[in-house]
């Protein structure tokens, strides 16, 4: 099967349930039955940032493979680099279901998943097992437990279990879904995560890049000292960003008063005005990576015109099916090389 074959059938399971259709998808792509990419990138998406190469700056956002069960077959579709997670240290069984919801008619997504995954063990045992090398940037998304957590313990355990195995390494403080974890987003408590890990990278003898994944709905005034806690502790990078609690009131699915994080199209407008918030913020002294609404080439350049060295999609892949990394990496080629660019960081921050 090709991956567009494998988008034409998406319809047909749009009348399950939203996390029955979910977890039918993940089985496919473990399975392989979503075929592989069969283009080439243009050698303008080339990205070097975080210290690594990307063959192209698109990739797979946490949360949709939060197991690792199909990290390969995801890397065969077209994405420079995929991210999976979020890992918590014990397994649970997250919020009571429902909790995913489709709003189709805003092309969008709320979740209340509320970290639902089968552990670390699990997970740390499947990325040792990835074939090496892989074709495309891996980034393991760690978390914590809804009980018995303590973040200064847990996250720099977290990291040194996944550091031998992941290119990069996500810090998540920001899911609306787990009771007090965007409160760890304030100056002070984040800035305590990050010395903990620092302390326990300073004994591993792998460390790789430490990234912070960051809310939409932070304040203006909330957003320097985060750039700065992280510039102080040596974050490579921050992802803009997770999803939101607000309801825009251009809404229209009956679904929107679901509780939980949105993401889709009405996420793509406020994530973006937050990402290039934060670009002037840290002027190229801190990496970004672009999420929130992205489905066409046109918003991916968007979110690097606002600063973005990277992009990730979810909710548009959910939607669109194994085509859009393609679409997507071959329309963002197109636009640089319109506008110009002989890169995509040529072009990082140009509307910011």
């Amino acid at each position: 099967m090709t991956p567009a074959i494998a988008s034409a059938l998406m319809p047909l399971i749009r009348g399950l349930d939203a996390e029955t259709a979910h977890g039918l998808a993940l089985k496919a792509l473990a399975a392989g039955l979503a075929g592989r990419d069969a283009g080439t990138d243009d050698p303008v998406l080339e990205t070097h940032c975080l210290g690594l190469r990307f063959r192209n700056p698109i990739g797979l956002a946490a949360g949709f493979d939060k197991d690792a069960v199909a990290v390969a077959p995801l890397m065969r579709l077209g994405f420079g680099f995929v991210e999976a997670g979020t890992v918590t240290p014990r397994p649970q069984p997250g919020n009571p279901r429902p909790r995913l919801f489709r709003l189709q008619e805003d092309a969008a997504v709320i979740n209340r998943m509320g970290f639902n995954n089968g552990g670390l063990d699990g997970y740390v045992a499947r990325i040792a097992a990835l074939p090496r090398p892989l074709p495309a940037v891996f980034g393991a998304n760690i978390g914590i437990n809804k009980e018995g957590a303590d973040p200064e313990r847990d996250y720099p355990a977290l990291y040194a279990a996944v550091a031998p195995h992941a290119d990069y390494v996500t810090v998540n403080v920001s899911s609306p879904n787990t009771p007090g974890l965007r409160d760890l987003q304030g100056e002070e408590r984040l800035a305590s995560i990050l010395d903990a890990i620092a302390a326990k990278r300073s004994t591993l003898p792998r460390t790789p890049p430490l990234l912070v994944k960051i809310a939409p709905d932070l304040a203006d005034d909330a957003l320097e000292p985060i750039v700065n806690a992280c510039l102080a502790r040596g974050v490579a990078g921050l992802i803009v960003s997770n999803t939101t609690i607000a309801r825009p009131a251009s809404l229209r699915s009956p679904l929107v008063k679901e509780a939980g994080g949105l993401s889709g199209q009405p996420l793509f407008a406020p994530s973006t005005e937050v990402l290039r918030k934060v670009f002037r913020i840290a002027r190229g002294r801190i990496a970004l990576v672009g999420v929130g609404g992205i489905a066409t080439a046109e918003q991916a350049y968007a979110k690097v015109r606002a600063g973005a060295s990277l992009v990730q999609i979810y909710t548009g892949f959910a939607y669109a099916g194994p085509v859009l990394p393609r679409r997507i990496a071959d329309g963002l080629a197109a636009l640089l090389k319109r506008d110009g660019f002989t890169s995509v960081a040529d072009a990082v921050g140009r509307d910011a």
